[in-house]
């Protein structure tokens, strides 16, 4: 664990020059030799990572704790604040399957939920008592780690298999629980993606299995009762650049096998009702194509980008022959509506699109044509969809909720329209909605884009630029930000702060071009789109240049990287969570578990001289320059095997050694987590902790002023 002793003077890597020429550039690499050697073991076992290297990445979690030292009680209030708005008992709305109602729910207390069920109510009669079918509390208890990855019961519901992480490198365990005895039967399961899809008949269930380097490449079905060595193989993935997933289609009739990266898919089915089904492919992988598949009696409704369709449409084919000769257009192509996803259930097509930044759900009577939607009138909010167990069913669950409003869960009547509030998600400490403003406001690019930008503020805020700002980010992958509620960032907004969310390119905000105009050789677009949302939010009065604190994790910790080296003076601070910031070294590198499937993201700068350069251009790690930047706040997790622990290290010490004033810069490391960080709910409050007392006091004047801020907070 990190050790809690005051240092006096942050840690000072050594360097050790490493060089190589790449497309007749010379890269050097100071401190290359932070990746351990046998970093796949480190991934199983934290505790192989080399002596010398884990005294740095101590040393700096012990740096870290000096520095915000000052913050503790503060940080303490923070954790006291964000757990004040969790229901500790919560639970979520039951869902029927046959005759019983599936549900998860938190002890008070509780890190991890309990999995469980009870008998259906029928004929009038009350659902019958709790079955408590895993308790994952329990399980957990004594570990450093423990993540629960999938629940699944079995049709004919004796059955439970269940996956856990217990290193946070993300390789699960599959274990299966015979519901009559509590007891989990001799089957295991190592070496997982963690999802598995029953057999009709509940006597086998379907994985995906990792390879050594961390990637999932193979589908196996296992048959219970069988030792894993006989697993059946049914779909390995052979091309690096490709990764294997599975699913079922709502109907439980078909397992879906795909294989996709970034851009291209292709997917196969099997028949879950043939114990020796084989997988039988619907299109062949064509570059660029992209498809996902539902059924629906003797037909396939497909949500497919394929024929120029940007935005995805929805096309139906046979059952007999689903072949792309075979595909007929249901839902034609529009563009700037991105189609998001689409579920069948018995006579209706749903499908959740997005347009002009806004989310809708849209319900087609697959007989009629007639179609009926789902829409709110906010300016920034969020919309999901849950399908649920059942297929045969009239209602339709959804979530709502805005960036001032909680979580609304409703049960949708299809044939009535009538919607029926089941939760609304409950912050015991108290929450008034209508003491907060959420706003949508658009900043221009320099090529002239307009930026959606969502905000929340305090109702009494004076917007005259004198609030500080967390600015959050992330842009890539074609992920949008979502303008849902979240809980944790009340304690920013209630200090002052104005909290936004900067839509970025490279996420599919505004549609598939949104995306593709910040990925590759458009890849810096996120970027300056990013410091375009900034200046315009010290521009409009809602803060000043020199009081925004960035915050990005993952991609969006490359986004962070790259903003502090090209506007560091825009900034208070920097939180870069797990940051993606060492790119051009990681996807020059063919052995490390993402890098093939990454290069339709990025560009493959091993074959290819100009995606080569536009990384080189801007990969955070290697454009460190020698000037001031803000103080920065670094996480990393020491078995993630998406952003290796070595990335957020070498770029400290890196900027450490570079700059030429400013600061601090931090790096804090958990040593017994992974990419997500620590798993329970609880524990996870003193990483959110640790990263807004670092906002507040970046924003706050700094670290001369930290004892000031903590004292104001008291």
């Amino acid at each position: 664990m990190t050790s809690q002793s005051k240092v006096a003077s942050p840690p000072v890597a050594a360097i050790r020059p490493q060089s190589r020429t790449v497309h007749g550039v010379i890269l050097n690499d100071d401190y290359a030799w932070l990746r351990a050697e046998n970093w796949r073991d480190v991934l199983r076992d934290p505790d192989t990572l080399p002596t010398e290297i884990r005294k740095h990445i101590e040393a700096e979690n012990a740096w870290c704790d000096t520095l915000m030292a000052p913050t503790k009680i503060l940080q303490r209030e923070l954790i006291k604040e964000m757990r004040g708005r969790i229901k500790e008992d919560d639970s979520e709305p039951p869902q029927p399957d046959g005759p019983f109602l599936y549900y998860s729910r938190y002890r008070r207390g509780g890190e991890h939920p309990l999995i469980c069920r009870k008998p259906r109510a029928n004929q009038g009669s009350k659902a019958g008592r709790e079955q408590v079918m895993l308790d994952a509390d329990a399980l957990a208890e004594g570990k450093e780690f423990f993540d629960l990855g999938d629940a699944e019961h079995s049709p004919d519901h004796r059955l439970l298999a269940w996956s856990a992480d217990e290193a946070g490198s993300e390789l699960f365990l599959i274990r299966v629980r015979d519901l009559d005895t509590g007891k989990d039967l001799p089957d295991a399961i190592a070496d997982t993606s963690g999802e598995m899809i029953w057999a009709a008949d509940s006597s086998a269930f379907v994985y995906v299995a990792l390879d050594d380097d961390h990637r999932p490449t193979r589908v196996l079905r296992h048959r219970l009762g069988t030792p894993q060595s006989a697993d059946e193989l049914l779909y390995e993935e052979t091309d690096p650049g490709l990764f294997a997933d599975i699913d079922q289609t709502q109907s439980r009739r078909f397992l879906l096998i795909s294989s996709s990266d970034h851009e291209t898919s292709e997917v196969s089915m099997v028949d879950l009702a043939d114990e020796a089904g084989k997988p039988r492919l619907i299109a062949p992988r064509l570059a660029g194509r992209q498809y996902s598949v539902e059924h629906h009696g003797d037909e396939l409704l497909i949500l497919t980008n394929a024929d120029g369709a940007e935005d995805f449409k929805i096309v139906r084919a046979p059952l007999a022959d689903p072949s792309p000769s075979n595909w007929v257009d249901l839902v034609p192509h529009k563009r700037g509506r991105l189609i998001l996803s689409h579920i069948c259930l018995a006579g209706r097509l749903i499908r959740l699109e997005r347009e002009e930044g806004l989310p809708r759900i849209v319900i087609r009577d697959l007989k009629s044509g007639a179609e009926s939607s789902i829409a709110f009138d906010e300016e920034a909010y969020g919309l999901g969809v849950d399908a649920g167990y059942e297929f045969e069913t009239d209602t339709l669950r959804f979530i709502y909720a805005s960036m001032a409003r909680p979580a609304e869960t409703y049960d949708y009547d299809l044939t009535t329209g009538a919607r029926t509030l089941v939760k609304r998600q409950e912050v015991p400490s108290g929450h008034d909605s209508e003491a907060y403003v959420v706003r949508r406001i658009f900043a221009t690019a320099k090529d002239g884009a307009k930026v959606p930008v969502s905000l929340l503020h305090r109702r009494d805020l004076t917007l005259d630029g004198s609030a500080p700002c967390l600015l959050y980010g992330y842009g890539s992958y074609g992920a949008a930000m979502s303008a849902s509620f979240r809980t944790r960032p009340l304690s920013l907004v209630d200090r002052g702060f104005v909290y936004a969310i900067a839509h970025i390119r490279g996420g599919t905000d505004k549609g598939w071009g949104w995306y593709l105009d910040g990925k590759r050789q458009n890849k810096p677009n996120s970027f300056t789109d990013f410091i375009a949302a900034g200046e315009m939010l010290a521009a409009e009065g809602f803060t000043s240049r020199g009081r925004i604190v960035a915050e990005g994790g993952s991609a969006g910790g490359m986004l962070m990287g790259a903003v502090a080296n090209l506007a560091p003076e825009l900034f208070a601070g920097i939180i870069a969570e797990v940051p993606f910031v060492d790119v051009l070294n990681t996807i020059l590198d063919e052995s490390l578990p993402l890098t093939p499937m990454e290069w339709p993201e990025w560009g493959d700068p091993i074959r290819d001289v100009a995606a080569f350069r536009t990384i080189l251009s801007y990969s955070p790690y290697d454009n460190v320059k020698a000037q001031t930047y803000p103080p920065i706040l670094a996480t990393g997790g020491l078995a993630d095997p998406r952003v290796t622990y070595w990335e957020p290290a070498k770029w400290v010490a890196r900027l450490r050694a570079t700059m030429t004033g400013g600061g601090p810069i931090m790096l804090h490391t958990n040593m017994d987590a992974g990419h997500a960080g620590a798993a329970g709910r609880f524990d996870s409050l003193k990483e959110t902790a640790l990263a807004y007392a670092f906002a507040i006091t970046a924003a706050g004047g700094g670290w001369d002023k930290a004892g000031e801020a903590a004292a104001g907070s008291s």
